[in-house]
């Protein structure tokens, strides 16, 4: 098992149910539907990579092999990149702040690390080597 996986995931996931409830019930007041909706999504996606990470390092222990490792990285490099740029999108777009351009470009690169930690962990599991 790969306690640090373990410890970050409960971490993740715990924080992503508090930025959910944050985000159904305090940002509705705050910014617009769509910008709540944005926000949400992060927090949804955040959710379900903190479980895939906890994933990897349950699987790490009967699979301890460098594509596990990648995994469970490429999940955490996911929700901060992925999510935290739709967290700061959300405060771009409720405050109408043009000096965070640079936030957008972001997303997609979290989520291609989502889908390079799939396919790691896929391979992971297939594979024995370390």
């Amino acid at each position: 098992m790969h306690k640090g996986f373990l410890k970050t995931a409960a971490i993740l996931a715990a924080l992503a149910v508090a930025l959910g409830a944050l985000g159904a019930h305090k940002l509705k007041q705050m910014f617009s539907d769509d910008a709540v909706e944005v926000f949400k999504t992060g927090a949804t996606y955040q959710f379900f990579h903190a479980l895939a990470l906890a994933l990897a390092g349950i699987l790490y222990a009967a699979f301890p092999n460098k594509f596990i490792k990648a995994a469970g990285g490429l999940f955490i490099a996911g929700i901060i990149l992925f999510s935290g740029s739709l967290y700061i999108l959300t405060y771009k777009l409720g405050t109408v702040n043009s000096g965070l351009n640079w936030v957008g470009p972001i997303t997609p690169v979290g989520g291609a690390c989502f889908i390079i930690g799939w396919i790691c962990l896929a391979l992971g599991i297939k594979s024995n080597k370390v």
